[in-house]
């Protein structure tokens, strides 16, 4: 996540830059430059600002589940986190997915796949900015 996705999600979020650093449990300082790209957002803001954005988006809507647009057979699926925690539209919030065989070592090796997952992209597919860069 850049500077530019950031603060498109702090703008679907409407929240101020203030409400925003209470939200997330951290200074209006880092706010400040995360979005003059001073300071790189950490994995744990990123996570944490999607799954807000996701909430405000989709709310109960009910959403395809990733196992069902992947197709995964059911052996891939008994080790599957987002099976297990019957979180299927929130495959790319949860850590130790194993999309593509294996668990990612770190969140940006995961959110580079994810990005370019349907599942992602069409969670987010209305969010202009926010997962790109646009």
């Amino acid at each position: 996540m850049d500077s530019d996705n950031f603060k498109a999600a702090r703008s679907r979020l409407t929240k101020t830059q203030k409400e925003l650093a209470q939200l997330l449990g951290i200074s209006i300082k880092a706010i400040h430059s995360y979005e003059q790209g001073w300071r790189k957002i950490p994995h744990h803001v990123e996570r944490q600002l999607l799954f807000l954005v996701a909430r405000v988006i989709n709310g109960d809507t009910p959403h395809e589940k990733c196992w069902d647009i992947q197709r995964c057979p059911k052996n891939k699926l008994a080790k599957c986190p987002a099976w297990e925690f019957k979180a299927g539209d929130l495959c790319w919030f949860i850590n130790g997915t194993k999309c593509s065989g294996e668990a990612h070592d770190s969140w940006e090796d995961k959110m580079a796949e994810c990005r370019k997952c349907d599942v992602f992209i069409n969670f987010f597919k209305n969010e202009r900015g926010i997962i790109t860069n646009d």
